[in-house]
């Protein structure tokens, strides 16, 4: 099985073949860090990509996931805690880390986990490049430091989270600055913000909501036009491998970008590809925010003691009436050659996994 369909195609390397170093994906076993791993091994750059992860298989899986794990030839899991000092050492040199390893989930954690996870993770996996002299990171942060608002956002935004999440991953992305402070000349740091990604594998929210219009029980109130920045998992990991290239190639030694859709879509956009790539019609009903929010509530209130799951949490259905408009102004301004539109995104989806769309 491979994930390598459509148009994904991977920046490859004109020396191909001339292995000498390897990477290392901190969270390497997570939904991500799954798909940056086969996008390393294809451009032919590294002798082997160690997958750094808590768990061989992180994050509880698909069983699409789970056999894409498998079918990637050049890895090795190693187990491991970012939250404690990194011993573990490859014979290879190391020439380029992905620090990927975080608690996301909301609502799911408490606030001292994600500072817990987050920050020690960040100090540890910086800690371990100065120590095998490792001079290029990757960080996946997230656009949960912008905060709430209707506003557009862009990079040079100022920052104002409101969750431990959020506030956790700013500090994190300072630590990784703190990191590159110290040698300027040979270090290269990219910081990415991406919105809410999906794809093969994901059962996340916009698997939910997938399911959810396609079994009928999706619900607009008033948020049609709701924006919610968001990306393909393989355009993340396209854009990633691009901006660090691009980078180095003219000489830069920090990037800071936002990683969405351009613009990123809204509700309504999402639920209308949703209909087009499972090929359904659906007049999906509205319901007042405040009437579902109160269903929303009471089913939880039952629910939870009953340690029942159930796709409608208060704090998911306060999440999509707010909008998540991020910009990704980097990438457009410095000519990113985005591959996947929404509904190329679903169809490639769709393609690799069927079973997430019946």
């Amino acid at each position: 099985m491979s994930a390598i369909t459509g148009k994904w195609k991977p920046w490859l390397n004109p020396n191909q073949g001339k292995n000498m170093s390897c990477a290392v994906i901190f969270g390497g076993t997570g939904f991500i860090g799954t798909y940056f791993a086969e996008q390393l091994l294809a451009t032919g750059l590294f002798a082997k990509v160690y997958l750094y992860d808590r768990e061989p298989m992180a994050s509880k899986p698909s069983e699409f996931r789970k056999s894409l794990i498998k079918s990637l030839k050049g890895t090795e899991v190693i187990i491991g805690d970012v939250r404690q000092t990194v011993s573990w050492q490859p014979i290879e040199e190391v020439g380029l880390i992905a620090n990927f390893a975080a608690v996301h989930r909301e609502p799911g954690h408490e606030d001292l986990e994600y500072y817990e996870t987050n920050l020690l993770g960040a100090e540890n996996v910086c800690a371990w490049a100065e120590r095998v002299g490792c001079n290029d990171i990757i960080f996946t942060s997230s656009i949960s430091p912008y905060g709430i608002s209707e506003e557009q956002k862009h990079e040079s935004s100022l920052p104002v989270p409101v969750s431990a999440y959020g506030g956790s991953k700013l500090v994190a992305e300072k630590i990784h600055q703190i990191w590159l402070a110290r040698d300027t000349v040979s270090r290269h740091l990219v910081i990415v913000r991406p919105g809410v990604v999906f794809g093969p594998g994901e059962g996340g929210n916009v698997s939910r909501l997938i399911k959810a219009v396609i079994k009928r029980y999706f619900f607009y109130m008033g948020n049609r036009d709701t924006r919610k920045a968001g990306t393909y998992v393989k355009e993340l990991c396209a854009a990633m491998w691009w901006v660090l290239r691009r980078q180095k190639e003219e000489g830069k030694h920090l990037t800071l970008f936002n990683m969405s859709m351009n613009p990123g879509p809204s509700i309504e956009d999402y639920v209308k590809a949703t209909c087009a790539i499972a090929g359904v019609q659906r007049n999906v009903p509205s319901m007042p925010y405040p009437l579902l929010l109160v269903v929303a509530h009471a089913i939880d209130f039952v629910a939870r003691p009953l340690g029942i799951k159930h796709p409608f949490s208060p704090v998911r259905i306060r999440k999509l009436v707010r909008s998540n408009n991020v910009l990704p102004t980097h990438l457009v301004e410095h000519g990113y050659p985005y591959q996947y539109s929404l509904e190329a995104a679903f169809r490639d989806w769709k393609a690799n996994c069927p079973e997430e769309w019946s």
